[in-house]
């Protein structure tokens, strides 16, 4: 065995001991969800062929704004939330479970 497969092979040694603290665990969940969001806002408004300043406009927001949500750098609030739902002519699902999160939006039927 060479050099650089001891190292590979103590680094996954240690990976196998390492228990994350709760704290930086629930950060990650945290960090996840706020992807899975960012990301769905994302797709939708790409399926739409729309831009950051034309969801904006239809949200009454700013293209700063879609750019932070996308960017999982603003933390979502209810009014929010559904302003992005009407304006992406969709129905948001956010399903929270104990080991699964998943957050999509459901194109509305056309009336």
């Amino acid at each position: 065995m060479n050099h650089s497969r001891w190292k590979l092979a103590r680094e996954r040694e240690a990976a196998r001991e390492y228990v994350e603290p709760p704290e930086v665990e629930a950060e990650r969940a945290e960090i996840r969800l706020a992807m899975a969001f960012a990301k769905a806002v994302y797709d939708r408004r790409k399926a739409l062929g729309l831009s950051q300043t034309q969801l904006a406009e239809r949200a009454g927001l700013t293209q700063a704004k879609i750019s932070r949500v996308e960017g999982a750098d603003a933390v979502p609030t209810l009014p929010l939330l559904r302003r992005l739902a009407r304006a992406l002519d969709a129905s948001l699902t956010i399903d929270l479970g104990c080991d699964h999160e998943a957050v999509t939006f459901v194109a509305r039927p056309a009336a």
